[in-house]
């Protein structure tokens, strides 16, 4: 039995339970929503109302006492009945413009969801210090949204800690949004698995502890995992995988996990994640400062097996296959040198020129053999190239694709979750500067290492991927949150979870043409 990191995880602050108004707990806060109107006159949602019309008007008149609600603020009220002791009102924004609101626009992203989301976790923290037993939620007129603003604001990494804080659970505080909030709550959990998994030490979550995490999360949720070890991986000629795994005394796993909830025929969607469980850069060092964030840089496993959590999870009707190779990346004496040349699993040979490029590496193999399976399409993501941090920073992942179908796909899924992606180019330019450079087949960090990065980074996979729908993320940019997500609080962020379960949502419905 695999051993428990996470016992008292956030995702135990999550009530599935709903309550009515007319039911809620004396001692619980309340979370109501409030668009601005002409002139700054407060406009009430449906819950908001409810609320207002039990109290005898005292909501408004209290909220009226301090002027226009901005949207993504919030206002903690009191004493508005003895049913509503407290109360905080969050703003969500300009009502005419909410209304008219249409497409993602320019920002390609559903504002008015992304309103939702940031009000609500502003108002579930401006009550996290009164010492409530739990907080019901206003669905804002979006209960899946609400869900995820609500509980990813409740996160909270403090495993490690002997005194912990008390956070009040979350409720939804409409019975009729039951649906729509409980796919919500689904979604945000399996983005917030992924963030306790980032946040864990590295000396704690090992490949092999790893792995038996997604032991723990997943098999309850009917979803088989399988764990290879070195000699598996050896057999299967797994040698640039191997090669990353050997200045580290930790043995290296790599997972197989297997959801069937489609039909035994159907081809699966496979889902391929960057397992770096500790990164120093091996020969080629990293510089000390900032080096302990990269027990995060198996970020891409992490968001894979938070993905597969709400997928299971929800019960989406379509199979998933997952393959997380899971390794440390250390300077031992038997580390790879550079300028090492290593035969992949596809009997490509591959000069390895820096070291701290590993992640590629790794990729290169469970591409290859995610490839073999004939998926209907394959989805990798890593913490890849700090050049796609230089060129988007926090705002989105980096897309790379040879499919354009599963780009409008995913790119329809982050417009709704507000976990952007942006398409970059995978051109054959790129393909040349790691193909036709060095002593190999293909060269680990291109022609010019300093020029285009992140492109020559996906170039450098796409020669191991033999799937006409194929996508890879950089999500290096998206790693970590200081305050570029205001639902999200500072630290590791577990995105791209939700928008890779939306896009696995979508491509069970059958809409995409994969």
């Amino acid at each position: 039995m695999a051993m428990r990191l996470f016992q008292k995880h956030n995702l135990a602050l999550v009530q599935t339970t709903f309550r009515a108004l007319s039911t809620a707990a004396p001692h619980s806060g309340i979370v109501v929503g409030v668009y601005q109107g002409e002139h700054g006159a407060p406009v009430f949602t449906e819950t908001a109302a409810a609320v207002n019309t039990s109290t005898n008007g005292n909501l408004l008149k209290l909220l009226q006492y301090g002027g226009a609600l901005k949207g993504g603020s919030s206002r903690v009220l009191y004493g508005a009945s003895q049913q509503y002791p407290v109360v905080s009102a969050v703003g969500l924004g300009d009502s005419t413009a909410a209304a008219e609101a249409a497409g993602a626009g320019l920002e390609l992203r559903d504002e008015n969801r992304e309103a939702v989301r940031t009000a609500v976790a502003a108002g579930y923290r401006s009550l996290c210090e009164l010492s409530l037993a739990s907080v019901a939620i206003d669905p804002c007129g979006d209960g899946e949204a609400a869900a995820e603003g609500a509980v990813l604001a409740t996160f909270l990494y403090q495993d490690l800690k002997s005194k912990k804080k008390d956070r009040p659970s979350v409720v939804c505080a409409s019975d009729k949004d039951q649906k729509q909030w409980q796919r919500g709550v689904t979604l945000a959990e399996g983005q917030n698995l992924a963030r306790a998994l980032m946040e864990t030490p590295a000396n704690i979550l090992t490949p092999t502890q790893f792995a038996q995490e997604a032991v723990t999360h997943l098999e309850k949720l009917g979803v088989e995992v399988l764990v290879r070890g070195y000699e598996w991986a050896k057999q299967r000629n797994m040698n640039a995988f191997l090669s990353v795994t050997r200045g580290s005394v930790e043995p290296p796993v790599f997972l197989e996990l297997s959801y069937k909830g489609g039909q035994p025929q159907d081809p699966a969607l496979a889902l391929v994640g960057k397992g770096v469980t500790f990164d120093t850069g091996g020969i080629s060092l990293k510089p000390p400062k900032g080096m302990e964030a990269m027990r995060a840089d198996m970020g891409g496993a992490a968001c894979t097996v938070g993905a597969l959590y709400a997928i299971a999870k929800l019960g989406m009707p379509l199979n998933v296959k997952a393959y997380i190779p899971l390794c440390e990346n250390m300077p031992g004496g038997a580390a790879t040198k550079p300028g090492d040349v290593v035969v992949a699993s596809n009997g490509k040979t591959v000069q390895i020129d820096n070291t701290d490029a590993e992640g590629r590496l790794i990729l290169a193999d469970a591409l290859h053999y995610a490839s073999q399976g004939k998926p209907r399409a394959i989805v990798d993501m890593a913490t890849l190239t700090g050049a796609i941090s230089v060129a988007l920073g926090a705002g989105a992942a980096g897309a790379f694709s040879n499919s354009d179908a599963l780009w409008k796909a995913m790119q329809q899924s982050g417009s709704s979750t507000g976990d952007r992606i942006w398409r970059m180019p995978l051109w054959k330019i790129y393909a040349k500067q790691v193909t036709e450079f060095g002593l190999a087949d293909v060269h680990n960090i291109g022609k010019y290492d300093r020029q285009g990065g992140s492109c020559t980074a996906a170039s450098f996979l796409q020669q191991f991927v033999t799937c006409d729908h194929w996508m890879h993320l950089d999500i290096a940019g998206v790693m970590e949150n200081n305050d570029e997500v205001p639902y999200l609080s500072r630290g590791m962020s577990g995105r791209p979870t939700r928008t890779v379960a939306h896009f696995a949502h979508l491509v069970a419905e059958g809409n995409t043409g994969l």
